[in-house]
């Protein structure tokens, strides 16, 4: 290739390039004829986005060509990032250049992910979803690579458009050797990609194959334990339904259980189009541990508890029934009348309180739980954020606000001394029973591991004939 044309490329120098045309007509025609990167890949690599428009417009053509390395323009491009460039090859025909195939049969999407280039990889599989599915010479897919290249922001970006699209399916394939992605994640202990992949909460539970076996026949718990074995991966592998070759061995039933509750392909897709108009709307709605981040959540958690903490302060002033508006003491001495007088009351106090104690202190109860729980939870929320002193004063304050309100309108006697008690005990019994209840809740799920698993595992890790201890 001329020279000339060369480093007007590496300068992004537009401007040189017409000169250049308009003393040789037949510059690109001659550029066919020669090996290596042409202007529009050197452009590619410079990031200059002027030069490569002007290059697409001469000629188009270049665009498909690939490289002494293997790589077209749009493969450079993905590789260094370079979004504008993306967007403007993809304008001369999204398809055929998101498939051209160059070194080891990969496309420009393979080399997004190898880099984690996240905005190239939406622009690519906006595209075109099918584009996941395409596989290199060894025959890894999208998300092989991004696991093998701990990529796990563009393997989350991926795996979000997968599971919208209802193509699942592609989580379980495999590549040369065999091994599904929860082989390979598994076999570098990536606790997260294992997570996202076999977690309970998502719609698609029941779809990735635990026990699948590579070319080794090694399931992907077979895997974790050459690895050195790590027990919270293997709690969530066995929680999923995972076992281990030799219990296939000793129970072939298992071998079909990928997991227990896995349905074929026709199957997932006629339940789903049966799905009724509630539960489509439901699921439309539902929490997506993929698509909502963590701060969206928090946002939602705060606002509803800030409503409930509105709801119940609200009725703490304004009780049912309202109060009483005047003091009153019965005269038990006058014995035609007593019958038709109100009960003693002290004005400020709740009529309901005198009239009905057993259901105001039901509502007592109720109304102190809800208040302290959303309390609670506004603490919790807001852990690390700045003014978090001035902002537990204000807790401090508004639960003290509450409790002389309602000491004031409860009529004396056992119900005033029983929540004098709950409006000491509650603030702080709140915060303890929440985590004993979730440390319960975890000791079940360890409970619950299945009685397979051999007992020698729960301590020790055989790898190679050397005892190694659990991480």
């Amino acid at each position: 290739m001329d020279r000339r044309l060369i480093e007007a490329a590496k300068k992004g120098d537009v401007q040189r390039l017409h000169n250049l045309i308009k003393d040789d007509i037949f510059l690109f025609r001659a550029t066919n004829l020669s090996d290596g990167d042409n202007s529009l890949h050197i452009a590619c690599i410079g990031g200059h986005v002027d030069f490569v428009k002007e290059i697409l417009n001469l000629n188009p053509k270049f665009a498909q060509e690939l490289n002494q390395d293997g790589f077209s323009p749009l493969h450079i491009a993905s590789a260094t990032g370079d979004i504008e460039i993306v967007r403007e090859l993809l304008k001369l025909g999204s398809n055929d250049l998101c498939l051209v195939k160059g070194k080891e049969k990969r496309i420009p999407l393979h080399y997004a992910v190898i880099k984690g280039r996240i905005k190239v990889i939406r622009e690519l599989i906006s595209v075109c979803l099918d584009f996941v599915k395409e596989v290199t010479a060894r025959g890894e897919t999208c998300f092989h690579l991004a696991v093998k290249n701990n990529q796990f922001e563009a393997f989350k970006v991926l795996f979000e458009h997968v599971i919208s699209s209802d193509k699942e399916y592609v989580l379980n394939s495999k590549d040369e050797q065999g091994n599904t992605i929860l082989h390979l994640a598994a076999s570098r202990k990536q606790y997260e990609v294992v997570d996202m992949l076999l977690d309970e909460n998502f719609h698609y539970k029941g779809k990735i194959e635990v026990n699948s076996l590579n070319k080794k026949g090694l399931t992907p718990l077979d895997v974790l334990a050459s690895q050195g074995g790590d027990f919270d991966i293997e709690e969530m592998l066995r929680l999923a339904g995972a076992v281990r070759t030799q219990e296939i061995h000793s129970n072939p039933q298992l071998a079909t259980q990928d997991p227990p509750d896995n349905q074929s392909r026709q199957d997932q897709e006629r339940n789903r189009r049966s799905k009724s108009a509630s539960k489509k709307l439901q699921d439309y709605f539902k929490y997506d541990k993929i698509k909502d981040s963590p701060s969206k959540a928090r946002n939602t958690l705060l606002v509803i508890a800030v409503l409930i903490v509105t709801g119940t302060y609200q009725a703490v002033l304004s009780p049912p029934g309202g109060v009483w508006q005047d003091d009153f003491w019965s005269d038990t001495e006058n014995k035609t009348t007593s019958s038709k007088q109100p009960p003693s009351h002290t004005a400020g106090q709740a009529v309901m309180g005198t009239h009905n104690p057993v259901s105001y202190g039901l509502f007592l109860i109720f109304n102190s739980i809800g208040f302290f729980m959303s309390l609670h939870m506004m603490n919790f929320l807001t852990l690390g954020l700045p003014l978090q002193f001035e902002l537990r004063v204000a807790l401090f304050a508004l639960i003290s606000t509450y409790d002389t309100c309602m000491i004031a309108i409860t009529p004396s006697g056992a119900i005033s001394v029983c929540f004098i008690a709950l409006s000491v005990v509650m603030p702080i019994g709140m915060p303890m029973l929440t985590k004993v209840v979730r440390d319960y809740k975890k000791g079940r799920r360890q409970c619950e591991l299945p009685s397979t698993r051999d007992s020698s595992d729960r301590s020790n890790w055989v790898h190679g004939g050397t005892v190694v201890p659990p991480i």
